[in-house]
């Protein structure tokens, strides 16, 4: 299963409205929680198993992280804030703007992003993972600086939708 398929069903599931599912397929397994609150996905687990031929002592399970933007539709503490959509990471990982250090960042504090626009890439065990845009809208603050370590669930953009 590649990254687009498990993208794909992850949207298909929060837009069914089912609280939870899980799959197993030869050496994938994958469990995907939402809550009806908002629109706000609240667990999205991908392990990847070891390979059965692997030696006993050398196959150490490897966790493919979800490639999915959790965007938080509440209010921030901040009344200022409160007109913006929070987009937070989906995963624990380090936070890179480019998608390597002689390209140019994804997007800057102004710019006008579109939904399905990648915004950064965040590396969890070795794995490079682009984080998309689930919103239309313009950034208004980078919350991260780059190749900091971040965790799940930790804002990243300010984005105003209007």
């Amino acid at each position: 299963m590649d990254l687009k398929e498990i993208q794909n069903l992850i949207k298909f599931v929060a837009n069914s409205g089912v609280a939870e599912v899980k799959l197993e397929m030869d050496d994938v397994k994958i469990t995907i929680r939402t809550t009806l609150e908002g629109n706000v996905t609240e667990t999205t687990y991908v392990q990847q198993l070891p390979a059965q031929a692997a030696l006993p002592q050398a196959a150490v399970p490897q966790q493919a992280a979800p490639v999915v933007v959790n965007v938080n539709t509440e209010a921030p503490a901040a009344a200022e804030d409160s007109k913006f959509i929070t987009i937070k990471s989906p995963i624990i990982g380090t936070f890179y703007r480019k998608p390597s250090p002689d390209k140019p960042v994804f997007t800057e504090v102004g710019n006008t992003i579109a939904k399905g626009d990648v915004l950064c890439v965040i590396e969890a065990m070795k794995l490079f993972n682009e984080i998309e845009s689930e919103v239309s809208g313009k950034i208004v603050k980078i919350l991260v600086d780059d190749m900091s370590p971040v965790e799940f669930d930790q804002p990243l953009f300010l984005v105003d939708p209007s």
